[in-house]
């Protein structure tokens, strides 16, 4: 009688640590971005606000650059950062060396134009208002304006966490997470934390990126100042990444150590 009730321990305690094993491990449902609800969608085209509201705030950098068929004559409106390597003047770091900062006060100081008030206007506003100033001193010129550069910060369950400058003028939520080096396997995808500063306070947005519905979000494309954070899942203090061959192994060797040692 005590040997069936051994055995029976030993068979229970087999499967019982085979269970824990399984449920520790993750599954590509928790870990694999843009799922489909439906196998048969087939749609590859989704819908997202890709024009941004943002408004123009103290510390932002604008990229600003006349252009015209007489270089001697809007020449002097161009702010120039003294670079000779055409290399680096012709990427984002140039762009970011040749552009204004907004103060303050939010006003830009504009050659020959003076002080100029962007706060509070959307890129294509203070772009209008630029271009308005300029035509009073030339004609057929052209202003080209953008925001060369935010931050962006990541943090939680990825692999660089940190505050990220983006020298850009718009950035999604996937090209943020790959700034930080992508997630680690035990992040939550299903609630991902955006904090979003605005005029009463800081906003919190929970997103689910396992979701192929994020491309139709409007909080698909991210602002200045944007703080992502990636919660832990719940198994990650006990849970494994890959499928965890020995460790069943070990327990099917320790359970059959003691249904042995039970006959004896």
């Amino acid at each position: 009688m005590k040997k069936i009730t051994g055995f029976s321990f030993a068979y229970l305690l087999l499967i019982g640590m085979i269970l824990v094993i399984l449920s520790s491990c993750l599954t590509q449902k928790q870990v694999k971005y843009l799922q489909r609800k439906q196998k048969e969608d087939t749609t590859h085209s989704y819908q997202n606000r890709r024009t941004s509201d943002y408004k123009i705030q103290p510390h932002n950098n604008l990229y600003i650059r006349i252009y015209g068929l007489d270089e001697k004559s809007f020449l002097f409106f161009n702010k120039q950062s003294g670079i000779t390597n055409y290399a680096v003047e012709s990427s984002e770091i140039g762009l970011y060396l040749d552009s204004y900062m907004v103060n303050d006060s939010g006003y830009i100081d504009f050659p020959l134009i003076g002080k100029i008030f962007v706060k509070d206007l959307k890129v294509d506003q203070a772009k209008n208002l630029i271009q308005s100033l300029v035509n009073e001193y030339l004609k057929n010129v052209t202003v080209t304006l953008k925001m060369v550069n935010f931050n962006i910060t990541v943090l939680g369950e990825v692999v660089r966490p940190g505050s990220y400058k983006v020298y850009q003028d718009k950035i999604n939520i996937f090209e943020a997470v790959s700034l930080a080096g992508d997630l680690t396997a035990f992040s939550n995808r299903q609630k991902v934390a955006l904090v979003r500063q605005t005029k009463e306070g800081s906003r919190v947005i929970y997103l689910n990126l396992n979701s192929i519905d994020i491309l139709r979000s409007e909080y698909y494309y991210l602002e200045p100042n944007d703080i992502l954070y990636f919660a832990p899942l719940g198994i990650k203090r006990w849970g494994t990444e890959t499928f965890p061959w020995a460790l069943i192994f070990s327990a099917i060797s320790t359970a059959l150590l003691l249904i042995s040692y039970l006959k004896l």
